[in-house]
């Protein structure tokens, strides 16, 4: 992958993270989670969209849709997560 999807994956997977904790609040330690979420998701949805050749908006070799797709699922899973963590 090139050094410029390298930096559109980053801040587009950042700006789902981001995005995601404004929506939802919390403290510094639960952006970070979400942060970190989001990029692993996003990692994994990209390399999904490889193995599957899932090509539907791609921008050159960023599989964007699948890539999206498993940025939001760890968010939410990352929620779920925090909020059973804190229940207990």
């Amino acid at each position: 992958m090139t050094t410029g999807a390298l930096l559109f994956a980053f801040i587009l997977s950042t700006l789902y993270g981001a995005g995601f904790h404004l929506w939802q609040g919390g403290s510094a330690r639960r952006l970070l989670l979400y942060l970190l979420a989001s990029w692993m998701g996003f990692a994994l949805g990209h390399v999904a969209g490889e193995v599957f050749k899932i090509t539907m908006w791609s921008a050159g070799p960023l599989h964007i849709l699948p890539a999206s797709l498993g940025s939001g699922i760890a968010l939410f899973a990352a929620r779920w997560l925090a909020r059973r963590e804190t229940q207990n």
